[in-house]
């Protein structure tokens, strides 16, 4: 890559601290950043603030800061799936990010969640891969306590329809969702996928709440995540609705955390 000049193939960020992949460096980014895959969705959700400036793109990762309300605020896209997640969460990390908030999409698998709702994922079944390499599969995806409560708060005081609990996370928006892929091709362990988790209480499958969730435990990060519900599986119903919805919770539940919860001195959330 022109410019770049990695430290050593161990660590390829730049000696000036600049990531590899999204090209920002210590200081680029606010201490919350909001994460959708969609690069776009990143100029969608800073046009609701009330500043922003572009300060990185390369690839499909593209990066915002600004301010919401007086509330230092960035948005970094990933692209889609785990994988993608992983490269954006580590140089995250890397130039002190305190708490990321997934701003995404799903699908429905219970009948009575409407098209263009939110679902806040307080957990998510690892049906990924991407979080094995980080830790053992008995190891929980749990999403913090303290985004969580924010994003029901902002939801609640918004008065955005939504709906909260567990989430499945595939790496596979087409088999490994239980859709059918080339002529109607679909494995049999997959067949009864959506209805097995339906019966269990999932309410939505995405692909990337999971690895963020154990990244987030393992990072000590405070990571949660709102998706807008594009699709229902049990109805068989598709729209792309919702997509401002998800992205107001998150952006007022950025609000919530630093103009509210950072004040607290309580050790747990409830």
């Amino acid at each position: 890559m022109i410019g770049h000049n990695a430290k050593d193939s161990e660590n390829v960020e730049s000696r000036e601290g600049i990531q590899y992949h999204l090209k920002v460096k210590p200081g680029d980014l606010a201490d919350t950043v909001l994460l959708p895959g969609d690069p776009h969705r990143v100029k969608r959700i800073a046009e609701m603030w009330d500043s922003s400036t572009k300060v990185a793109e390369y690839r499909q990762f593209v990066s915002y800061t600004g301010k919401y309300r007086n509330t230092p605020i960035s948005s970094t896209s990933s692209g889609i799936g785990p994988s993608a997640c992983e490269i954006a969460l580590a140089e995250l990390k890397n130039v002190n990010v305190k708490t990321v908030i997934r701003v995404g999409s799903c699908g429905a698998l219970q009948e009575d969640i409407e098209l263009g709702s939110v679902v806040i994922s307080e957990g998510a079944v690892r049906l990924e891969d991407t979080s094995d390499h980080y830790v053992m599969k008995e190891y929980p995806a749990v999403a913090s306590r303290m985004v969580t409560s924010a994003l029901i708060q902002a939801a609640e005081e918004l008065n955005i329809p939504y709906h909260v609990g567990i989430t499945a996370t595939s790496s596979s928006f087409y088999c490994g969702q239980g859709r059918p892929g080339w002529q109607e091709y679909l494995p049999s362990h997959r067949k009864h996928l959506v209805d097995d988790l339906a019966k269990a209480g999932v309410l939505n499958f995405e692909m990337e709440a999971s690895l963020l969730f154990v990244m987030g435990r393992i990072y000590n990060m405070e990571i949660g995540a709102v998706s807008a519900v594009y699709a229902n599986r049990p109805r068989k119903e598709f729209a792309v609705k919702g997509e401002e919805n998800a992205i107001r919770v998150a952006n007022e539940a950025s609000r919530i955390i630093f103009e509210e919860y950072s004040q607290r001195t309580s050790k747990y959330w409830y």
